[in-house]
């Protein structure tokens, strides 16, 4: 196994620190300031557009997209360490067009999508111009399980009508999101794998409702998290994406590489929370003393190198094995990323705010909107379970053959 980053990679990371470092974290405050004068959690502050031409000027823009027709061509590898740095600035990743939900969108359109839905969609989306949402998960069932959706597509002459009640809609409310990827069943008599399809939905088509924002541990922002409702919604039938009960597959090519962005992004959120925690430790001063010289400190920043190195290895290897032997042959170790990702990054920021005091449960310091994130990391595509269960039975599977007779495995 080599891990090394291509010299590519390096040249590029160098790149992407030194814009963070001298235009990204500068805007932050201006970022915030300008949303704050709207008066709307979800209004794009203008400085944004500045930062993304800016990163054009630079060429870092698309580096997610391993497509070299339409990305930066990069390996996963290669991207793993420019995803990590993005994962440490709240702003980066949408100044770079690298952000989700959009980046799943773009694969997906990439290698889904027609020539006709590639020019009106994924050309403006690989642009920068629009943004866009995923419609899969539902309140009434437990979408930890994708064939529970109960959501419908069905065909009526050259259009499709859609009918559904979607939340965790994620992008829904940015007022740029002109069109949502929707997932539902066509064909209930199918085989379990067959019934759903995805399909392409403008956002301003009648009957496409957003009716909520859902705020995550009372943060909302950015695109956020829609309830949505679909009520009899006409579309062409040629916004169809891939064939008719395709749609899980689909999903399943989506969110493997998806998985392990957020997973990537997770260290970087992980190594900013760490540094905040060194900081503030050698700046504070209680009972006489830094707070770097107390040894439950020290011993609680060593062990948040010690998880935030493991993370690092276990996702580079993930991210090699799908570009040596491919997403199926990695499912292993994606699943086991995406569990431990979340657990350190949710861990490192859990100890930097006990570090920081009350301080830290405020938002005059960006420990408290990063733990929401981390947290929610646990359920996203996928909760921790979900995985857990896949890696027990790969595991237990090469042992099946001691099974009393009478005691099938179950699915």
């Amino acid at each position: 196994m080599d891990f090394a980053p291509s010299a590519r990679s390096e040249e590029l990371k160098a790149r992407l620190l030194a814009f963070d470092a001298e235009v990204v974290r500068p805007a932050e405050p201006v970022y915030r300031a300008q949303r704050a004068e709207s008066g709307d959690p979800h209004f794009p502050p203008p400085v944004m557009e500045d930062l993304k031409a800016e990163a054009r000027r630079r060429g870092l823009w698309n580096l997610f997209l391993p497509d070299a027709e339409h990305g930066a061509g990069l390996s996963n590898l290669d991207y793993a360490p420019l995803c990590e740095v993005m994962g440490a600035s709240p702003l980066l990743a949408e100044a770079t067009n690298c952000s989700a939900p959009d980046t799943g969108n773009m694969e997906i359109l990439a290698q889904f999508g027609t020539p006709l839905q590639q020019e009106r969609w994924l050309r403006p989306l690989l642009d920068g111009e629009i943004r866009s949402c995923f419609a899969m998960t539902e309140p009434w069932v437990a979408s930890s399980d994708a064939l529970n959706i109960s959501s419908r597509i069905e065909r009526d002459g050259d259009h499709y009508v859609i009918n559904g009640h979607k939340w965790f809609t994620s992008g829904a409310l940015d007022p740029r999101c002109k069109v949502a990827i929707f997932m539902g069943v066509t064909d209930p008599d199918a085989d379990p794998y067959h019934r759903q399809s995805m399909i392409l939905v403008p956002m301003d088509t009648p009957g496409v409702t957003v009716v909520r924002g859902l705020p995550v541990f009372g943060h909302s922002e950015g695109g956020g998290h829609g309830e949505t409702l679909w009520e009899d919604v006409r579309v062409p039938a040629e916004n169809l994406l891939g064939e008719e009960g395709s749609g899980f597959a689909i999903a399943q090519a989506r969110l493997g590489p998806g998985r392990i962005h957020h997973c990537m992004r997770a260290i970087g959120l992980a190594e900013r929370a760490l540094d905040l925690m060194c900081q503030r430790a050698q700046m504070r001063v209680a009972f006489g003393q830094p707070l770097a010289d107390q040894g439950v400190v020290r011993e609680r920043i060593a062990e948040s190198r010690i998880q935030i190195e493991q993370a690092r290895l276990l996702t580079l290897k993930a991210a090699w094995m799908m570009d040596t032997v491919g997403k199926k042959q990695a499912q292993t170790e994606i699943a086991a990323i995406k569990v431990v990702a979340a657990r350190v990054a949710t861990d490192v920021i859990d100890r930097a705010i006990q570090l920081f005091g009350g301080a830290g449960v405020t938002d005059d310091w960006p420990l408290a909107s990063m733990y929401a994130h981390a947290r929610t990391l646990h359920l996203v595509d996928g909760p921790d379970e979900v995985h857990l269960r896949q890696i027990a039975r790969r595991e237990l599977g090469r042992y099946a053959h001691l099974r009393p007779a009478g005691h099938e495995r179950r699915r």
